[in-house]
């Protein structure tokens, strides 16, 4: 049996500023590169060019992450 304790540790989170509330937020992974705000519940995309940044995501990346959330064997 898998303890709620193990399971925790592999949940992918990130600490961040949300574009979309402007606080610092606990982000989780939803999918590769794509994080949940904690704070206020929007999706954002992880962006990597030298730092680390958090974008609003548009309407094409909703529909990769519709897509991809249901191809996803975590879901």
């Amino acid at each position: 049996m898998v303890k709620l304790s193990d399971l925790v540790k592999q949940i992918d989170t990130v600490h961040g500023i949300c574009p979309e509330c402007d606080e610092e937020a606990i982000l989780v992974a939803i999918v590769t590169d794509y994080y949940r705000c904690t704070n206020c519940g929007e999706d954002t995309r992880q962006y990597v060019n030298g730092s680390i940044k958090y974008l609003k995501i548009t309407r094409e990346d909703k529909e990769w992450l519709k897509k991809h959330r249901l191809e996803s064997p975590n879901s």
